[in-house]
């Protein structure tokens, strides 16, 4: 195998692993299987020239570290010019993603996580994937410090964080990273984060992520006294419930008219959370945002670049609900979403 030849064979074995990664993130699969494949396409992109050839034809491919059986098979096939017998099952297996009506308005993600916090792939990667998808934009909205299971940014975190976007930008052109957070709404109504730094991003979606169980009456006002924060664009899956099997959570209580007129009143945008597990708010709050009059933001808050593909799980209910496009901020061009957030 010439030297060109050999450079488009490893190229299209990564191409594979990565594929199959992402279809396994789409469908949901356990993180520890998603990992044993972009594990295998870093290792293989590693390869001096010329090294994938020779492991391929000696069968030495299980002997470098992070190669597997199965990952050596789909290496050997996509190497071979072959589609990936593995890569071929999860695309025959996987539903069709609806691709009409509102999915189709929609120009980006208010609501998504990198390796900076607690996703699994860096900023570049999901930026690229959400590329591929056909979005326009991505806003990056990592969690804040106090959130110290999910690695939260402090705000030297961050700050370095914003000069990455800005060289990806450069880079990725048309396409844009807004720069956001997802900023914990802490228990007195006040956001984990300096407030020239909130003030500084295209994106702040503010969220609940403790004292979950808290009375209605202290919760109602806590969520209300985020929502009037002047930097807050998106309140983030407002019950925090979680759907199904030993995780499983129920929802927190809050006076919902006095929450979502809070967000109506103060242009702050109500999260269609597109996570299967949350699937929130729950459909007859979805119900009561839409008639109180407010706009939307549909999200993925995806944490790898399959969940991307998830905004169809959004998009179904907010159909279902009444709203229509000009009431979500997602169908905006990125420079609008950003006006909107400033």
């Amino acid at each position: 195998m010439d030297p060109v030849q050999a450079n488009a064979a490893q190229a299209e074995a990564v191409r594979a692993l990565r594929r199959i990664a992402f279809e396994l993130e789409r469908g949901g699969s356990p993180t520890y299987r998603v990992r044993a494949f972009r594990r295998a396409a870093q290792v293989l992109d590693g390869l001096a020239a010329g090294e994938l050839g020779r492991r391929v034809e000696a069968g030495t491919l299980e002997a470098l570290p992070g190669i597997g059986a199965t990952t050596a098979q789909v290496i050997t096939e996509a190497a071979g010019g072959q589609q990936p017998g593995y890569l071929a099952r999860l695309l025959a297996d996987r539903p069709p993603s609806p691709r009409g009506g509102l999915r189709a308005a929609l120009r980006g993600d208010c609501h998504t996580h990198s390796d900076w916090s607690d996703g699994g792939s860096p900023p570049r990667e999901m930026a690229e994937a959400a590329r591929e998808l056909g979005h326009d934009w991505m806003a990056l909205t990592d969690h804040s410090p106090r959130l110290t299971v999910a690695n939260g940014l402090s705000a030297e975190r961050l700050l370095a964080q914003l000069e990455l976007i800005s060289e990806l930008n450069e880079e990725l052109a048309p396409f844009r990273i807004l720069t956001g957070i997802e900023v914990d709404i802490l228990e007195d109504g006040s956001l984990d984060q300096r407030e020239d730094l909130l003030g500084r991003l295209d994106v702040v979606v503010a969220s609940v992520h403790s004292q979950l169980r808290m009375p209605a009456g202290p919760m109602t006002r806590r969520m209300v006294a985020a929502v009037r924060n002047p930097h807050v664009d998106v309140l983030g899956h407002c019950t925090g419930r979680l759907l199904g099997g030993r995780g499983r959570r129920p929802e927190s209580v809050f006076d919902p008219e006095a929450v979502f007129g809070a967000c109506r009143e103060a242009g702050v945008a109500v999260e269609i959370n597109c996570r299967p597990e949350r699937q929130d708010p729950p459909d007859r709050l979805l119900r009561l945002a839409a008639e109180a009059g407010c706009v939307f933001a549909i999200d993925t808050d995806a944490h790898a670049p399959g969940q991307l593909d998830w905004l169809a799980n959004g998009t179904v209910r907010a159909e279902q609900a009444g709203i229509t496009a000009d009431r979500v901020i997602n169908t905006r061009f990125a420079g609008e979403v950003a006006r909107f957030a400033g």
